[in-house]
């Protein structure tokens, strides 16, 4: 990334977008890909609408300077906010909406409900949609130019990691209607796009994992679920 992009401040970015009329409520999103998907049911479960601007990961529009000013990291999702805030990462975007519309409480409610979403939202974005995500980036053909170097071992390595999880959220899932407890919670979302996702990384679920398939059927059966 050249210098003149790292030096780019927020303040001036936001500033540099009302002058030019380009910032205004949206999110900048690939909808192919997984991350702003779950974004997608994050807002559909809430009721939401907003604008979606699509952005082509494949042919390097994200590694565009003025994207790159937005995100750094150059990743979809990236909400814009209408005074040229941008908030990037797919849970950060969702806590906002959280916070602009509290109802249906997606990250629990009370000391007890919040915590526990958080702890299975974290094992299951750390846990299964990492390792997940990895074995796609490190073994698939077209996510060589965009993961330098890849490394099949690592990637094949993250397909055991995954099943391994799997097994933890089944025997949750057994005890449990949802992932962290009985309510749906962004935790659910997370490891419903993880599991949609197999079949891109290449992984198989394991025969037997009954709790789980269970569950994947009932949150496919959401309306949300085809955002």
């Amino acid at each position: 990334m050249s210098d003149a992009v790292d030096n780019i401040q927020p303040l001036w970015l936001a500033e540099q977008a009302h002058r030019e009329g380009w910032c205004y409520l949206k999110i900048i999103e690939t909808n192919t890909a997984p991350n702003p998907r779950r974004v997608r049911i994050f807002l559909a479960e809430k009721g939401l609408s907003v604008p979606f601007e699509q952005r082509d990961l494949m042919s390097g529009e994200l590694k565009e300077a003025r994207f790159s000013a937005m995100n750094p990291l150059q990743r979809v999702p990236v909400l814009v906010l209408d005074d040229g805030t941008a908030i990037a990462e797919a849970v950060a975007i969702c806590r906002y909406f959280e916070e602009i519309q509290p109802d249906p409480p997606l990250f629990g409610t009370g000391p007890v409900g919040r915590a526990s979403i958080e702890m299975w939202q974290r094992r299951a974005e750390l846990g299964l949609w990492f390792h997940v995500a990895q074995a796609f980036r490190h073994l698939h053909p077209k996510m060589a130019h965009l993961e330098v170097p890849q490394v099949a071992a690592w990637g094949e390595a993250n397909k055991n990691k995954a099943i391994e999880m799997m097994e933890i959220f089944d025997a949750q899932l057994t005890r449990n209607r949802f992932v962290a407890g009985e309510v749906y919670s962004i935790a659910d979302i997370t490891v419903q796009v993880a599991i949609d996702f197999l079949r891109p990384a290449k992984i198989a679920m394991p025969d037997g994992l009954r709790g789980l398939k269970r569950w994947h059927e009932e949150v496919c059966a959401r309306p949300s679920a085809g955002a």
